[in-house]
């Protein structure tokens, strides 16, 4: 069950800005995560509920930027606010198209930092349902035949039944029940549905994982 309170985790050195801010959130009824440093939010933040990260730029140890980057390499998908006292243009560039959500300065107004919040947690919510939906398609998937999954996947190819059938040596309304009981078994309503969950799966162009499972 995804956790309906979020939660904001403030990496910053400066243990009053640290302080400030979990005032601020607390009050605007998030929950709150203070980390002194980097090194401290990669070996202790639960991110199971939906949030945000509050991130300073330069920090003993690592840096805003270098935990950006280690948590994109880990896949570890977070919905980053960087605000320092010292940005700069290149570092917020950097940082913007390593996919954080925003670039304050300090001292950030309230209203400004609020907002920006709220967006990186509604972002993060988003990812979170992208994610799980994703998960359920693939577990959806999982369970055809293997003769189902040979033709779910000739049909997001833009196959037609009668191509279909030949490919598979089999009756034209063979192939109609197969793609009948797919769609039900995937719970999709339209071909138009159908292709979207294959491309969010990466089954259109490419290689299609799973496309000899049985």
């Amino acid at each position: 069950m995804t956790p309906t309170r979020s939660m904001v985790h403030v990496v910053d050195d400066d243990d009053s800005w640290r302080t400030s801010v979990q005032r601020l959130m607390s009050a605007a009824g998030y929950d709150v995560a203070l980390y002194e440093s980097a090194e401290r939010f990669l070996a202790a933040a639960n991110l199971d509920a939906p949030g945000c990260v509050l991130l300073d730029v330069r920090m003993p140890g690592l840096t805003g930027l270098e935990l950006q980057q280690r948590a994109t390499e880990s896949r570890r998908k977070l919905s980053i606010v960087f605000v320092s006292g010292q940005g700069d243009i290149p570092t917020s560039v950097s940082a913007m198209k390593a996919g954080a959500e925003d670039f304050l300065t300090k001292p950030v107004d309230t209203d400004v930092l609020l907002r920006a919040v709220e967006r990186a947690i509604a972002r993060d919510r988003e990812e979170r349902s992208r994610r799980e939906q994703v998960e359920t398609w693939r577990s959806r998937i999982n369970a055809l035949t293997p003769t189902e999954r040979k033709v779910l996947d000739l049909v997001v190819l833009g196959k037609l039944n009668k191509q279909i059938a030949l490919e598979l040596g089999t009756a034209e309304r063979t192939v109609k029940w197969h793609r009948h009981n797919l769609m039900q078994k995937l719970e999709l309503q339209s071909i138009a549905e159908l292709v979207v969950m294959a491309e969010r799966l990466g089954l259109i162009g490419g290689e299609r994982p799973h496309s000899e499972a049985g």
